[in-house]
C-alpha cells in the first residue's frame, strides 16, 4: 500500500469518526460539545502527551462555550505546574485513542490532522519519565533497550513511552530494540531522572511488542522480469534467477527511511555518513556513539542497526547478528506475512532494510546456521532480484554447507591471484 493510499484511508476513517461524533449535533456549538463528550467517553485521562515537543500529562479536555476558543486541554508539566491550551496543540502517542480524536478534531477545524513534526536532533527526543508507581520492585521488570552507553542503558518500560536508565552488568552485550527482563535491586532519581539497577535475567527480540509505527511503503510501479538484464542472449539463465522470472511482474515499493537529525536539504547533515567517516578515521567510540544516539531517538532508524552490526561482524558475531535482526524485524513490520512485492536497491530508502537483511544472513553463515542463512539469502533475491549485494555468490556456498572460514581462505587466495572480487 502506498503512502497516498494510507493517507487516504486515514482521512476516510477520520471523516467517519467526525460523522459519528457530530451526527446529532447542529451548529458549531453543539458539535464542539459533542467532541468534548467524545474525548470524555473514549480517551482515558490523565494521559501522556506532548506540547511543542515537551512531555506533559493531559489531565482534562473541556469546552467552556466559547466557540472561537474551542476545546481546551489542561496539561501538567513535569514540575507540576498546570497550563490550559488549545486541545488542537496537544500531541498524543501515535495510534492512541487520544491521537485519533485529536486528528478528527483538527480535521473538523480545517487544520492538517497529522501535522509533520520538526526533525529532532539524534538522542535529544524528550520522553516521559518513569515514576515509582510505574515499577513493581517486588517482581521482574521488562525494559526496551534504546541505546547502550559506557555504564548505563537508556530504556523504556515495555508497553509505554516512559523512560528510565538501567545500570547492570553485561550491558555491552545488549542491543537497541531488545527486551530485557530485569530483577530490580534499587531505584533512585538523580537530577530528576529515574534510574534502576538490577540483574538481567533474560533477553529477547520481539519487535511486535514494542508498539512501533511501521515504516510506510510507497508503491513505485511494477517490476517486470521481462525488462531486466539476465545475461547475454547466448548464455543460459542462472538457476537462482529462473524461479524469480517465473513469478512474473510484481509491484515494487520503496520503504520509508527514518534518519533523526538529518536535514533533507543538506547532504552533509547525514549522521550515518558522519559516523562512517569517524570510523574510517579511527575514531570508533565517537562513531559508535552517533549510531546509538540515532537508535535512542527512534528505534526505526534501520541504518543505525545495520552499521552497529558492522562494528561487531566477525569479532562478536553472536552480538552483531542481533543488531542486524532487530533492524530486519522492524522493517518486516511494514511487509506483513503475504508480501510479494519487490524492494529494489535502486530506491535508496530500501537500502537500510536490505543492509540489515544482508548482514543478518552473513552472520548466520558465519555462525554456522546454514538453513537460516539460506532462507534469508533466498528471500533477498526475491525482494531485490538485481542482487546488488552479491547474494547469489554466497547462497551456493551456504547450500553446500561451506564453512565461512573455508570460504574466506579461498577468497583470500583468489584475491592474491586475481585481485579483489565480490563475495
Amino acid at each position: 500500500m502506498s503512502r497516498r493510499d494510507n493517507r487516504d484511508n486515514d482521512l476516510t476513517a477520520l471523516d467517519e469518526l467526525i460523522e459519528k461524533i457530530t451526527v446529532d449535533a447542529y451548529g458549531d456549538d453543539e458539535k464542539l460539545w459533542a467532541f468534548r463528550q467524545a474525548f470524555e467517553d473514549d480517551v482515558t485521562l490523565p494521559a501522556d502527551g506532548f506540547v511543542i515537543g515537551e512531555p506533559v500529562s493531559v489531565v482534562e479536555v473541556d469546552y467552556d462555550g466559547n466557540e472561537r476558543r474551542g476545546l481546551t486541554a489542561k496539561c501538567r508539566r513535569e514540575d507540576e505546574s498546570e497550563h490550559v491550551i488549545s486541545a488542537s496543540d496537544v500531541v498524543f502517542p501515535e495510534r492512541s485513542s487520544g491521537a485519533l480524536h485529536t486528528a478528527a478534531y483538527r480535521k473538523w477545524l480545517g487544520l492538517d490532522p497529522y501535522p509533520a513534526d520538526a526533525p529532532a536532533p539524534p538522542g535529544r527526543k524528550r520522553r516521559h519519565k518513569a515514576t515509582a508507581d510505574d515499577l513493581d520492585s517486588n517482581g521482574p521488570v521488562e525494559l526496551v533497550v534504546l541505546s547502550i552507553k559506557e555504564r548505563a542503558a537508556p530504556c523504556l518500560l515495555l508497553g509505554s513511552d516512559r523512560g528510565i536508565t538501567l545500570r547492570a552488568t553485561l550491558l555491552q552485550n545488549m542491543v537497541p530494540g531488545e527486551i530485557l527482563t530485569v530483577r530490580p535491586r534499587k531505584q533512585w532519581r538523580f537530577a530528576g531522572h529515574p534510574y534502576l539497577s538490577g540483574e538481567i535475567e533474560s533477553t529477547r527480540i520481539d519487535v511486535g511488542a514494542l508498539g512501533l509505527v511501521p515504516l510506510r511503503l510507497e508503491e513505485t510501479g511494477v517490476w517486470d522480469p521481462g525488462e531486466q538484464y539476465w545475461g547475454e542472449e547466448d548464455e543460459p539463465i542462472e538457476e537462482w534467477a529462473r524461479s524469480i522470472i517465473a513469478r512474473g511482474p510484481r509491484p515494487e515499493f520503496e520503504m520509508e527511511q527514518v534518519m533523526p537529525g538529518a536535514d533533507p536539504d543538506d547532504p552533509f547533515s547525514d549522521p550515518i555518513t558522519k559516523s562512517n567517516d569517524l570510523k574510517d578515521a579511527g575514531f570508533h567510540a565517537e562513531a559508535h556513539k552517533i549510531l546509538m544516539a540515532l537508535c535512542q531517538s527512534d528505534l526505526r532508524c534501520l541504518d543505525a542497526h545495520s552499521h552497529l552490526g558492522n562494528f561487531l561482524f566477525g569479532v562478536m558475531s553472536e552480538v552483531a547478528v542481533r543488531h542486524y535482526e532487530v533492524g530486519l524485524r522492524i522493517g518486516e513490520l511494514s511487509l506483513g506475512g503475504e508480501f510479494d512485492g519487490v524492494l529494489p536497491w535502486g530506491h535508496i530508502d530500501n537500502r537500510p532494510f536490505l543492509r540489515c537483511m544482508h548482514g543478518y544472513g552473513l552472520c548466520l553463515w558465519h555462525l554456522g546456521r546454514f538453513d537460516e542463512a539460506e532462507c534469508v539469502f533466498d528471500r533477498m533475491l526475491r525482494l531485490n532480484p538485481s542482487d546488488n549485494q552479491g547474494v547469489r555468490f554466497a547462497i551456493e556456498d551456504v547450500r553446500e554447507r561451506t564453512a565461512w572460514e573455508e570460504r574466506q581462505t579461498e577468497e583470500s587466495g583468489r584475491r592474491e591471484r586475481n585481485g579483489p572480487g565480490i563475495l
